[in-house]
């Protein structure tokens, strides 16, 4: 075993700091992060301070938060023994699951809890792990169901997922291509008054999905399979007419497409193709009285055999901790304005 701990009896200034001992100093650094950085975000989070001397941990604060950290820490490191990476996403939801774990679970239960239902969704560059059980919910029915739906606020890793199970999937060889689409909603400025070709002027509303690919896809590869069509990303209006067989599709942001739009493009399903369809109710940006497509669909298509719906809420932000709680601010906001 490459930890060990020891907790001094309690002090009579206060609680006496738990002690925890790393015997590899290199797991120790991916244990802290860059700058520390997951040390800090425990201590932020738990009300502790941990203070490191050479390969030891102190931990200093109240008992119960002290048994979590300590908790915490040691699940990571054995993750590391194992040979996983570290991130700071991991941390944030080895907080949330301490919270419903029974105190007396040790580092062991707690690390099969990790390891419980933890999904890899591996693509050329990375490997990725949903980290809340909403999205591993919503990994499971992308990768099990045709046509799903992921709804929830900014930042919960709704098109991340869905893109990172479209490149696994082609890479698999389950499908032959991969398209990503978005409403092309203008927002002050009109297509026609941006400069260059067709290209130029909706690439900019494209990006988001063109960073996801990138995230996923060596550059030079992703280029060539663009090339050839391979992979597509395209604007929502270009979807008419299409019957896309043997692909994955994804639009994003699909709280922008107007009601017909949505009926459009979930008709466009094909032969061996699968859909996922990601939005932000919240985040409505079409004209005052137009009905978005997808609270449309949200109602026509309740309990319709083999639709997934899949829902987020801000304890499912993967972002920087502060967009979660903006979120819930807003959430507040409207409850009391309601």
């Amino acid at each position: 075993m490459g930890i060990s701990a020891l907790t001094p009896p309690q002090s009579p200034d206060g609680p006496a700091p738990s002690h925890l001992e790393f015997s590899d100093n290199r797991l120790l650094i991916d244990l802290c992060g860059e700058y520390d950085r997951n040390l800090t975000h425990l201590e932020s989070h738990l009300g502790v301070q941990i203070v490191r001397r050479g390969n030891q941990l102190d931990i200093i604060g109240p008992d119960e938060a002290r048994g979590q950290v300590a908790r915490i820490l040691e699940t990571l490191y054995r993750s590391l023994e194992e040979g996983r990476m570290v991130e700071p996403g991991d941390v944030a939801a080895l907080i949330r699951m301490g919270s419903t774990l029974p105190s007396e679970d040790g580092p062991e239960q707690q690390l099969e809890m990790f390891r419980t239902g933890r999904i890899e969704i591996r693509t050329r560059k990375k490997i990725i792990s949903p980290r809340t059980k909403a999205q591993q919910d919503y990994t499971r029915a992308l990768m099990t169901s045709e046509l799903n739906f992921g709804i929830g606020p900014a930042g919960t890793g709704k098109t991340y997922i869905a893109v990172a199970v479209a490149v696994q999937m082609f890479a698999d060889g389950l499908v032959d291509k991969i398209l990503l689409s978005r409403p092309a909603v203008e927002a002050g400025e009109r297509l026609g008054f941006l400069p260059g070709d067709m290209k130029d002027k909706v690439d900019p509303y494209m990006q988001p999905l063109y960073d996801a690919l990138n995230d996923f896809l060596p550059g030079k590869q992703l280029q060539k399979l663009m090339e050839e069509r391979r992979i597509e990303i395209a604007p929502l209006a270009f979807m008419r007419g299409r019957t896309l067989s043997n692909a994955f599709v994804v639009l994003d942001e699909a709280q922008n497409a107007t009601e017909m739009q949505m009926k459009m493009f979930l008709t466009r399903l094909g032969e061996g193709s699968r859909m996922a369809i990601t939005g932000d109710r919240s985040q409505v940006d079409l004209p005052r009285g137009v009905q978005s497509g997808l609270r449309a669909a949200e109602r026509i298509l309740d309990g319709v055999d083999g639709i997934r719906f899949s829902y987020f809420t801000s304890a499912d932000v993967v972002r920087h901790p502060l967009v979660a709680r903006i979120i819930q601010a807003y959430e507040r906001d409207e409850e009391t304005s309601a």
